[in-house]
C-alpha cells in the first residue's frame, strides 16, 4: 500500500527531528513551532502558520480553528508537547482535514524522550 505524500512527509519529520535535536526538550509548543518556520524557511519547504479554519455546519460558520501549519498546501500539521497523543489532539486534526477537504494530516508531538509522529488520514 502506497503512503500518501511519503516524500513531502517524510521531508516534514526531518524537519521536526532537526528541530528537537537542535533544542532541548520541555519547551513550550510555540517554541518548537518558530523552531519550525526557521526550518521550513531554511529548506524552502513551503507553508502556512496559524492558518484560520473556519468551523461550519450547513454552510454555516459556528466556530473557528487555527491550524499550526499547511505544509506544501496539502498536508496539515498540528504540533503538541507531552507524554502522548491524547484522543482530542486526533479529532482536533481530523476535524481540521475535513473542514480544509485534505488529505493527510501529520501530528507531532515532541516530548521529553523524543519525537513521536502519527498520520492522519483523511478517507472522505
Amino acid at each position: 500500500m502506497d503512503l500518501i505524500y511519503e516524500k513531502e512527509s517524510y521531508a516534514i519529520i526531518g524537519c521536526c527531528f532537526e528541530v528537537y535535536n537542535k533544542l532541548c526538550p520541555g519547551l513550550k509548543e510555540k517554541n518548537y513551532q518558530v523552531a519550525l518556520e526557521k526550518v521550513f524557511q531554511k529548506k524552502n519547504i513551503p507553508f502556512k502558520s496559524q492558518l484560520y479554519v473556519p468551523l461550519k455546519i450547513d454552510n454555516e460558520i459556528i466556530g473557528k480553528y487555527y491550524l499550526d501549519f499547511l505544509v506544501y498546501d496539502i498536508i496539515a500539521l498540528e504540533i503538541k508537547t507531552g507524554k502522548h497523543f491524547h484522543r482530542k489532539d486526533i479529532e482536533q486534526i481530523y476535524a481540521y482535514l475535513k473542514s480544509k477537504r485534505l488529505k493527510l494530516g501529520l501530528l507531532i508531538n515532541f516530548t521529553n524522550s523524543g519525537v513521536q509522529h502519527k498520520r492522519i488520514v483523511n478517507l472522505k
